[in-house]
């Protein structure tokens, strides 16, 4: 074990954090490019790109938890978690490589279907994804001890990746798609391999914690709090069918709002769509070390995270009803940015908490179908009612009062 993880440094914090950056830099991706390339390059309508987005939860809700469950057992390649982290790393890089080439795969396989080529793509790739993100997530909490030390894997984890989810944006936004898709190709199959190397994983789940420095203090492990992750997983779960239907859709609200007198709108809408995710993004990872962790520290972070996604409400409606321009989008995406920070660092360390240390993979995984369920009813199920509405700031409306919901469920949640 090197000093850096024996003394839990920042360097070790941020070392921890590239493998899932690696992961959430090919989501990056799928989120700024899979819907403008099907609408643009493919022709593919709002409905179609829908069934196209239904692919990756349906392989998030096999993925993740097989994946958890297995890595919670197993022993190759020097570690638990390791093995699973270079083989989806390695699988999501060439996807996104496929990505820009559907219609290149479907002529080469002579293949009549393009949505059926581009839904296989993507299952693939959101596969590949969901193989590393439970093991990436998952390894962070092996090799951290519970409380604060914890709660700084997930913010720094956070922080890190999204640095990179905003670089990923601003290159889409300067560079183009394409430019962005072949630069991802590098970064998601670098930061999933080098980082393994110096993070040394405990055969012995339970006695990670006692390996780390004598200074760190460590509990016995806890039992399952089954009726809290309940009330965890179901707030969770209305945060992203709120998040999700802004990312599958928003590319028809800036369609309908801000893009039809331009010269060119298909290029306009992705400029608009990556500016926002950059936005979004920014705030992402600057709020979750620098200001969540110091104030979960004082109020817990439950509060802290149900005030966050309370904020993030409020933006979903102010963004439905006054996001006239570009520039009023991109400030509200800086309020909404505000409970994307906490949604994607703060819930896994409350998670972590509540349940058996030698099980986190299993658990990790039961928790992401609270993120891929609701993905899943936003593809299938939102898709005709959004191409129907004549007004496309329903896609807002929903969002708005999904998180709303969440909000008041997190309020049932216990606070540690």
């Amino acid at each position: 074990m090197l000093q850096i993880q024996k003394n839990l440094s920042r360097s070790f914090y941020a070392i921890i954090s590239l493998p899932s950056t690696a992961m959430g830099f090919a989501l990056s991706i799928q989120i700024s490019a899979l819907s403008w390339i099907l609408t643009t390059k493919y022709n593919l309508d709002i409905h179609e790109v829908g069934i196209v987005w239904a692919a990756g939860p349906l392989a998030g809700i096999f993925g993740q938890v097989i994946i958890g469950l297995i890595s919670d057992k197993v022993w190759f390649w020097g570690g638990r978690r390791r093995p699973f982290i270079l083989i989806g790393g390695a699988l999501a890089a060439s996807m996104l490589l496929a990505l820009p080439n559907i219609d290149r795969i479907r002529s080469f396989f002579g293949i009549e279907s393009l949505l059926g080529v581009a839904i296989a793509v993507a299952l693939t790739l959101d596969l590949a994804i969901n193989i590393s993100f439970n093991p990436t997530r998952s390894i962070i909490a092996d090799v951290t001890p519970e409380g604060n030390a914890r709660t700084k894997g997930y913010t720094w984890m956070q922080t890190i990746s999204g640095f990179f989810g905003v670089l990923a944006y601003v290159v889409g936004a300067l560079f183009g798609n394409y430019a962005l898709i072949y630069l991802g190709v590098f970064i998601v199959l670098a930061f999933s391999v080098l980082p393994v190397f110096f993070i040394s994983e405990s055969k012995e789940l339970e006695e990670t914690g006692t390996e780390m420095a004598s200074t760190v203090p460590t509990r016995s492990e806890p039992a399952t709090r089954w009726g809290q992750l309940v009330r965890l997983y179901a707030a969770h779960a209305f945060s992203w069918i709120g998040v999700q239907t802004m990312f599958v859709y928003i590319i028809a609200f800036v369609q309908q709002k801000l893009a039809a007198g331009a010269s060119s709108p298909a290029v306009y809408s992705g400029q608009v769509i990556s500016i926002s995710f950059a936005v979004l993004n920014t705030v992402g990872f600057i709020l979750p070390v620098f200001v969540l962790e110091p104030i979960a520290e004082k109020i817990g972070r439950v509060k802290t995270h149900l005030s966050s996604v309370a904020v993030m409400a409020v933006g979903y409606f102010l963004i439905a009803y006054f996001a006239a321009t570009p520039l009023l989008l991109y400030v509200l995406m800086a309020v909404v940015g505000v409970g994307w920070g906490a949604i994607v660092s703060l819930p896994f360390a409350v998670m972590s908490e509540n349940v058996q240390k030698s099980r986190m993979g299993f658990f990790m995984g039961i928790f992401n179908l609270s993120v891929v369920l609701p993905q899943l009813f936003v593809s299938l199920g939102l898709g005709g009612i959004i191409q129907n509405a004549a007004d496309k700031n329903i896609i807002f409306i929903i969002s708005g009062v999904s998180l709303a919901l969440s909000a008041f469920l997190w309020s049932f949640v216990t606070s540690e």
